[in-house]
């Protein structure tokens, strides 16, 4: 067996990797650390398919080790982070602790947790549903339906990461809101697994007439990163639904 083949599913395992590091990060409450692993989670994704292209190694079982990588590493860990910070607005009790001290709504043998920071769990269900349906769907080539796993998980992290480096009483006092997070949290779970297209960012040629949206967020993107950073991603990933919807008939 050629040793090629084994390439772009080894990437896809570095994916999951960083994803398994980045939920230990994240459990523990350094969001910061998990960010980075996380970052480098999807760093791996989008090179473990390009390789399987290009060294013409695409197979089924790639295909499904991707989205159990993804599920991990784009889901499961972002609703570990939504948890905690629901947790935090609300005072809530880590799970990881037995401190009769916090506010509890469940109690059994001395553990205590709250039910309500459990709705960012929703995140994973919702993306191990979106990565099953795009595994199902053939039409999803030059586009996705729907907002893709990763793309989510850049706007759910963002979010702690604004909190560490905005440094913006106002913005803080918006994030650290238990209906902010909520409600976010329900969006972003209805965005998965919606029927909105969105245009890929798969370039056939460098032509600007054939790709000229994709340009065009890419500029946008890179402009509102440099004057807001980390402040711009929850505005980049509006761009790309709101530039999605403009052009849908070309989609």
């Amino acid at each position: 067996m050629s040793l090629k083949r084994h390439i772009p599913n080894a990437v896809t395992l570095l994916n999951l990797f960083s994803g398994c590091v980045a939920l230990i990060f994240a459990v523990h409450g350094n969001f910061i650390a998990a960010s980075i692993f996380v970052f480098l989670g999807i760093f791996f994704d989008f090179f473990d398919g390009l390789l399987a292209r290009k060294l013409n190694v695409q197979s089924p079982l790639g295909i499904q080790l991707d989205s159990l990588a993804d599920l991990v590493t784009s889901g499961v860990v972002p609703g570990v982070i939504m948890f905690k910070l629901i947790s935090l607005t609300i005072d809530a009790p880590n799970f990881l602790d037995n401190n009769d001290s916090w506010n509890s709504v469940f109690n059994w043998q001395g553990f205590k947790g709250s039910v309500l920071p459990l709705i960012g769990l929703l995140i994973p269900l919702a993306s191990a549903y979106r990565l099953a349906k795009f595994n199902l769907d053939e039409d999803q080539q030059s586009y996705f339906k729907g907002l893709p796993v990763p793309a989510n998980t850049l706007l759910i992290l963002s979010l702690p990461l604004i909190l560490e480096y905005q440094n913006s009483d106002i913005i803080n006092t918006i994030i650290i809101n238990k209906w902010f997070l909520i409600g976010l949290t329900l969006v972003s779970c209805y965005l998965l697994n919606s029927n909105i297209k969105l245009f890929a960012l798969k370039f056939k040629n460098w032509g600007f007439k054939d790709n000229a949206v994709r340009y065009i967020f890419l500029i946008l993107s890179v402009v509102l990163l440099i004057i807001l950073q980390f402040g711009a991603i929850p505005f980049v990933i509006g761009l790309y639904v709101i530039l999605s919807l403009l052009i849908k008939r070309h989609i």
